[in-house]
């Protein structure tokens, strides 16, 4: 009897060392699961802790506070977007690919599959839209070099658009009234991520655009004025480089695709500047979005489906009606304070011409999918300017506001981008700070998210 005691207390203690061990065993292994999966992702977003934003406060020289903008694209403004961009009339953007480069010759940096575009047979363009194009055929064998992920797909289903006017944007470079060069694509098909474009040929787009069109003036020596296109571009750069790093090509052997948390920090996250005119250029957008909102609610958003269409005008009106949008932030951005002084017609005359160049730089640049969302986000900004601005010198106040539907195609896909950018700096920005710093403060942590594949 004592000993069957003495046995079972034996083989209790023995379950019980067997429940302990496997405990600490789980306990470790989420551990290291955690550290690994919050600092890279190979199928999609991490699982990071919520933490306290370290932006708080009015965004600087716009009308809402940090909070408020998180709060609003995150139950209001993000979900309705994505949801707009896909509809039938919003994925469909015409743009000119195929261009020289006003400011020096090309140099054929990139001719990788990933950076080139094929056309699509033309039987694949609605009715409307067929139109002679000077582009390379699909089957040109240039077409076919390289990598995939920078192809552009022209895959164009059979949908019609109607109703728009054609007039030029004196705020950038692109004359769409020459049919003749300008083909359709489905941005569906053709996301903005990683490409491979890098080197002396994309440094040298960005070199352009800052130094020699919008320069960052010392805040002592300059107006409000001058700074702006500063921060518009920084805020459009900062956006681009998150949707990079956000969707980055982590293994070409496998095709293996997720986020690279290491170059979002090294590009973005580490400059608070940079992070701040994010915000900026969103709530510039936005304001422009707003204050169009009388001619967006009644647009023609015509694709020849009618059931689309509706739904498409339903989603625009439930965007720009929100009450939670007019509530929380009526005025994003306050475009009245701007112009006024003496020199103010001459100031907007100088960054006009200025956004006009970086318009006409994107036509240099080597990778055509690269190309593509640069020339749709610059078109986008380009409308926002003309929404809030002087079009022809004079104030747009009692004049009838023309847009044309590139113009509005381009204006919301770049507020959609801006909009994703933001909800992964406000989602991630903290743990992703967090980690890069004290794997920097620690000589045996990994030194980027590559060497964790």
């Amino acid at each position: 009897m004592v000993k069957a005691e003495a046995e079972s207390k034996g083989a209790s203690k023995r379950w019980s060392g067997l429940v302990v061990g496997a405990l600490i065993v789980i306990f470790i292994a989420m551990a290291m699961s955690l550290g690994i999966s919050s600092y890279l992702s190979l199928f999609g977003r991490t699982s990071m802790p919520c933490q306290c934003s370290k932006y708080s406060g009015i965004v600087e020289d716009c009308c809402c506070d940090y909070e408020t903008v998180d709060r609003l694209n995150e139950e209001v403004l993000h979900p309705s977007l994505q949801e707009l961009v896909k509809t039938a009339f919003f994925r469909y953007f015409k743009v000119k690919l195929w261009c020289d480069c006003p400011f020096w010759p090309d140099d054929g940096m990139c001719r990788l599959r990933d950076c080139s575009v094929c056309e699509c047979p033309e039987s694949e363009f609605p009715e409307p839209f067929r139109r002679p194009h000077s582009g390379l055929s699909q089957d040109d064998p240039i077409c076919q070099e390289g990598k995939p992920q920078a192809a552009v797909d022209r895959t164009i289903d059979s949908k019609a658009f109607r109703g728009w006017m054609v007039t030029d944007n004196p705020w950038t470079n692109d004359d769409e009234t020459d049919n003749s060069e300008m083909t359709y694509v489905n941005l569906q098909l053709n996301p903005e991520r990683y490409t491979g474009y890098t080197g002396p040929s994309a440094r040298r787009i960005w070199d352009a655009v800052y130094s020699e069109n919008c320069p960052k003036y010392p805040s002592e020596e300059s107006c409000q004025e001058e700074k702006i296109l500063y921060k518009l571009i920084s805020g459009l750069h900062s956006s681009i480089s998150i949707h990079i790093a956000g969707d980055f090509l982590l293994d070409e052997a496998r095709n293996l695709w997720g986020q690279n948390l290491s170059l979002m920090y090294d590009r973005v996250l580490q400059y608070p500047d940079r992070v701040r005119n994010l915000y900026f250029t969103f709530l510039f957008v936005l304001r422009a979005v707003t204050k169009a909102a009388d001619f967006l609610e009644y647009a023609e958003y015509d694709t020849g489906n009618l059931t689309e269409d509706l739904r498409t005008m339903s989603l625009m009106r439930q965007l720009l009606s929100n009450p939670k949008l007019k509530a929380a932030c009526p005025i994003p951005y306050d475009e009245a304070k701007l112009w006024r002084g003496q020199r103010g017609p001459e100031l907007k005359q100088k960054i006009q011409q200025q956004f006009r160049n970086i318009s006409a730089l994107m036509d240099c640049v080597g990778c055509e999918k690269c190309r593509l969302w640069g020339k749709l986000q610059v078109l986008g900004l380009g409308t926002a300017l003309k929404i809030l601005f002087s079009v022809d010198g004079q104030e747009q106040l009692g004049q009838t506001m023309y847009l044309q539907r590139n113009e509005v195609i381009a204006l919301m896909n770049l507020l959609t981008r801006l909009s994703e950018s933001l909800k992964i700096v406000h989602e991630m920005g903290p743990s992703v700070e967090k980690i890069m710093e004290g794997q920097m403060s620690s000589p045996s942590a990994p030194k980027s998210s590559w060497q964790w594949i």
